[in-house]
């Protein structure tokens, strides 16, 4: 195997495994698919952010301990921070991961994006395709971020856990949604969902939310998956080392 970030022998791509949350799932598909290198994508349930770190890192390493060292150059780790989920992740090969601290940095194309649309609109809620689409069993999980922001409709939990236990969800979650009051749909332009965004739209007039929409941006998603990894958006953590966070701009290191 090459140098991660060489030119392999005979100008031959990278290959590359992607593990990704499924909540990428489409914005995966499609850079896999332009990408000169020849990426192999798996997902992995969005409800992991629903488990809590410590069971979450462990179902990472678990698959990151399966990759075979033979077939790959290196590991794309399609996460952010994520609460610290990927905190003391290590693997067999060399392991990528963008300086970000959640995926809303992924769809919007660099941290310093992120940042500055959070400076500048606060109390904003994010939803995109994949958020929509894959996050139905996150509804049923009381520790999902989507419930505990009231994401859900009353009649959602009156049909799913009866209206005495519903009445005291929505009251339960009434101080979560205190520091929320905007819900923005991000556009990844990667075909035409209208109907997503007319239930983000739905979602936000019956919260009695402003409903605001973002022009995603794939640049990031793309270095990542073109092996375009320059060091201030993205940490190549050697084999052997592990990710930790740095608390600052910087995100991660490797130790």
């Amino acid at each position: 195997m090459s140098e991660v970030g060489e030119t392999l022998p005979d100008g031959k791509p990278k290959r590359l495994l992607a593990l990704a949350c499924a909540v990428l799932a489409r914005e995966c598909y499609y850079c896999a698919a332009i990408t000169p290198n020849v990426v192999d994508v798996e997902l992995l349930d969005k409800g992991l952010h629903d488990i809590g770190t410590a069971k979450m890192r462990r179902v990472l390493q678990e698959k990151l301990d399966q990759v075979c060292v033979e077939r790959y150059d290196a590991i794309l780790l399609v996460y952010g921070l994520c609460n610290n989920g990927i905190t003391g992740l290590h693997a067999p090969l060399p392991l990528v991961v963008p300086r970000a601290h959640d995926c809303i940095t992924l769809f919007m194309g660099s941290k310093e994006s992120y940042q500055d649309y959070f400076d500048k609109h606060c109390g904003v809620y994010y939803q995109t395709t994949g958020w929509i689409e894959r996050g139905a069993t996150g509804l049923a999980n009381l520790q999902s971020m989507t419930s505990q922001l009231g994401i859900g409709s009353y009649q959602e939990y009156v049909e799913q856990y009866g209206e005495d236990n519903a009445k005291y969800i929505v009251d339960v979650l009434g101080d979560a949604l205190a520091n929320y009051d905007k819900l923005a749909y991000i556009d990844m332009h990667i075909g035409e969902f209208h109907k997503y965004r007319e239930q983000v739209k739905r979602d936000a007039s019956e919260k009695n939310w402003e409903y605001q929409e973002i022009n995603g941006n794939l640049s990031l998603l793309k270095r990542l998956f073109d092996g375009d990894w320059h060091e201030d958006e993205f940490l190549v953590v050697p084999s052997g080392q592990t990710v930790e966070p740095t608390h600052d701009t910087k995100i991660v290191k490797s130790i």
